[in-house]
């Protein structure tokens, strides 16, 4: 199991200083949430802070590109520095040339999946991708409630990927806190991410290793 901090609970006025302090306590990645108003109601950021970003820190950086016109976007924040990045297959209208292009700009294509969307319609689209983001929360906004049932659609996407993609590494975004580690594995989760759980700590590190340890 591994851990990504969503930086968009980050303090912005120290944001070097955030990543090193959950670089140094053992994430193993960092999670951008790129959202434009539209798609989402929140407006967060653009390729000029994943640049910024990478300039602070050698992890592998995946963003989450929650908005309308992804497939115009994914080369600048190719260009920023991302080593993944994730669409909402609902706001892309050509899924394959979209991830398909998303693989000749040598970044791995993810797609990530809202809460009720329809799991069947997503069989295929697993197959060419390397990660699924499943959405345990509604995209927009950092720190909500995590939606029970959740780890129950993880057992249906894993079930999916056994089928279509045995690789496919499952991602879990929202709501995610310690007390729910054991859960998300044990459903087949591969990778967590946390935002306020872990930025939103008196003490972002120790947030980090408890997760970890769990």
């Amino acid at each position: 199991m591994r851990l990504t901090p969503s930086l968009l609970s980050a303090d912005f006025t120290r944001l070097a200083e955030e990543i090193r302090t959950v670089e140094d306590a053992g994430a193993h990645g960092l999670h951008l949430d790129v959202m434009d108003g539209h798609y989402v109601p929140n407006l967060t950021f653009g390729p000029m802070v994943v640049a910024a970003v990478r300039r602070c820190t050698d992890l592998p950086l995946d963003a989450h590109l929650m908005i309308g016109n992804a497939p115009e976007h994914i080369g600048a924040y190719a260009d920023a520095g991302a080593d993944a990045i994730a669409v909402h297959p609902e706001a892309v209208p050509h899924l394959h040339k979209t991830i398909s292009d998303l693989r000749s700009l040598e970044v791995r294509p993810g797609l990530a999946i809202n809460p009720l969307c329809p799991l069947a319609s997503l069989e295929e689209a697993l197959a060419a991708v390397d990660y699924a983001i499943v959405m345990s929360v509604n995209p927009g906004w950092g720190g909500q409630r995590f939606i029970e049932g959740s780890m129950d659609r993880v057992r249906q996407v894993r079930k999916l990927a056994e089928r279509h993609n045995p690789s496919l590494e499952i991602v879990v975004d929202g709501g995610i806190n310690a007390s729910r580690v054991a859960a998300a594995r044990d459903a087949g989760a591969d990778v967590l991410v946390a935002g306020s759980a872990v930025f939103g700590a008196s003490d972002p590190a120790a947030a980090v290793r408890e997760m970890l340890a769990a």
